[in-house]
């Protein structure tokens, strides 16, 4: 099936014209003020998350005119071609069934596959939660990239879910530092190491995975098998290596999007077999919404419709991810791959240039901190940054004050941004720590803030394995969404075998110091670093 890309269509020349008339000089205090309904008319629900985007630079007009491109595109028909099994990553001649991964048994493509690898791991992970019986109180899972960012994103935010005689350490920079770091800490009679590598050949998970293996056996470590386990897709290297008990999964399986799968299993042994039951039942349950909601309440297709907006009307190069949560203070880190691995693409399907930008740059970090270190650039500064506030409602600790103040500084961050300090507002106000010095009207213009800064407030009742994977699910379907649009392949990533292809040749010079064929550039820096 031919499908228009979002530039060949009527509706995208129908919001550029929308655009330069009414989105340019889309002012939210005056939107506010003419319209009392806006905050329940531009919030939404999908499976464990609230959304209001009425601090968005949107309205209904710009709303069906982004919900006609998206059918312009045959969105719809692209969402069912993926979760039908068809192969939509075309550059790899693959489909793209994560879903899958998280469907019931008998509801999903490949269920017999998926639940013959995901029961045997659920009962390997209880075995090893029995610490009495297994001996097991601290597990490395060494990986990178989708191999490490979901479950290092996953299990501290679930800690309130978690085995108290465990504790996971994640591994994964090539640089030894990190593994040394980690090992200095273990018992090798108490300690099961997690090899996660889809292809069982990833250099930096390789060579840390050795140099585990060595320091086990030097420490007087026995019976590797019994403390290393793979998850893979590569059984006979995991076995050629020393490993016995392997958990594999499939090429329709994209690594960023494993974690549903074998490569969560540490996070199965942080939470448990039922825990982990209700990650995916959360995740699945926003398939669903995914799969069946209309376009016009469809939680992941308005959010990745607001992304174009931005990106390719607005001109807005970034978004800031703000979670009002230390348990979700990785999840910055985990979208940057998510997001920007899916969308940094320059060509659409067929090969061609692409004539307009594709993904924004994601990034971020924990509220409260933030707002003492880069909010004084999204109030002021000179480019305007759409920030995502993610809030939870009851908190797992009973520290009820504090959180009360978390949520809110939140509210306040997303209240100031949106409608700013006006210039004749900070001149009337005091400012006891000013210099006396400086004149009021300069002052005044120091202090004032623009607003009209765009935000995006997800509010979760709690953050539980449920809600944790319907949330993780909700951005996998949006960047989905403007991958459609954009007419690009959002499932592959030749740009990163590109950079291991060149390491791969480099790796060799710095053993030989030869530094034939390489720009001047290259070989000073390589003769420089030679030890």
């Amino acid at each position: 099936m031919k499908f228009l890309r979002c530039d060949e269509t009527a509706a995208w020349a129908a919001l550029q014209g929308h655009y330069e008339a009414h989105g340019r000089d889309f002012y939210l205090r005056e939107a506010f003020a003419r319209d009392a309904g806006r905050a329940a008319a531009l919030s939404f629900e999908a499976p464990e998350v609230f959304a209001d985007l009425s601090k968005n630079r949107i309205d209904t007009a710009t709303l069906k005119l982004l919900l006609d491109l998206a059918r312009d595109c045959g969105l719809e028909a692209h969402r069912d071609a993926m979760l039908s099994g068809q192969a939509i990553n075309g550059t790899e001649g693959r489909a793209v069934l994560h879903t899958a991964l998280r469907a019931p048994r008998g509801q999903g493509l490949f269920s017999d596959e998926v639940h013959g690898v995901l029961e045997p791991m659920l009962a390997y992970a209880e075995g090893v939660r029995n610490t009495v019986a297994s001996g097991i109180h601290h597990i490395v899972n060494i990986g990178i990239g989708g191999c490490d960012l979901g479950p290092q994103l996953v299990v501290p935010a679930l800690d309130a879910f978690s085995h108290r005689g465990l504790t996971l350490h994640f591994v994964s920079n090539g640089d030894g530092h990190d593994l040394t770091r980690v090992l200095r800490r273990l018992n090798p009679a108490e300690t099961l190491f997690i090899v996660a590598s889809k292809s069982f050949t990833t250099p930096e998970t390789l060579a840390n995975a050795q140099a585990a293996r060595d320091w086990f056996v030097a420490q007087g470590g026995r019976d590797v098998p019994r403390h290393f386990v793979a998850a893979t897709a590569n059984a006979e290297a995991a076995a050629r290596f020393g490993i016995a008990t392997i958990f594999g999964f499939w090429d329709w399986v994209s690594g960023r999007y494993s974690l549903w799968g074998a490569i969560g299993l540490a996070v199965a042994l942080a939470i448990g077999a039922e825990n982990f039951r209700a990650f995916l039942a959360g995740a699945y349950a926003m398939d669903r919404h995914f799969a069946a909601a209309p376009l016009e309440r469809n939680l992941p297709v308005l959010l990745g419709l607001l992304d174009v907006w931005y990106r390719n009307f607005h001109g807005f190069t970034s978004r800031a991810v703000v979670p009002y949560h230390q348990g979700l203070a990785s999840l910055p880190a985990y979208l940057q791959q998510l997001e920007m691995e899916s969308s940094g693409k320059r060509v659409d399907l067929a090969g061609q240039a692409l004539p307009f930008a594709t993904g924004p740059v994601v990034w971020g970090g924990p509220g409260t901190n933030g707002q003492h270190a880069y909010f004084q650039m999204l109030h002021q500064g000179s480019d305007v940054i759409p920030v995502e506030f993610i809030a939870v409602k009851t908190p797992a600790h009973a520290l009820a004050g504090q959180h009360s103040q978390l949520l809110a500084n939140c509210l306040a961050q997303s209240r100031a941004l949106m409608f700013g300090k006006t210039y004749d507002e900070a001149l009337a106000e005091a400012a006891p720590s000013a210099s006396q010095r400086i004149d009021a009207r300069t002052l005044a213009a120091h202090r004032s803030c623009p607003g009209n800064r765009p935000s995006t407030t997800l509010v979760l009742d709690a953050l539980t394995p449920r809600s944790l994977g319907a949330l993780i699910a909700l951005y996998e379907h949006r960047v989905f969404v403007c991958g459609a649009l954009w007419g690009i392949n959002s499932f592959d990533q030749w740009g990163v075998e590109w950079g291991k292809a060149l390491a791969h040749q480099l790796l060799p010079r710095l053993a030989s110091g030869d530094t034939a064929g390489f720009d001047a550039s290259t070989a000073q820096l390589l003769r420089r670093l030679r030890r």
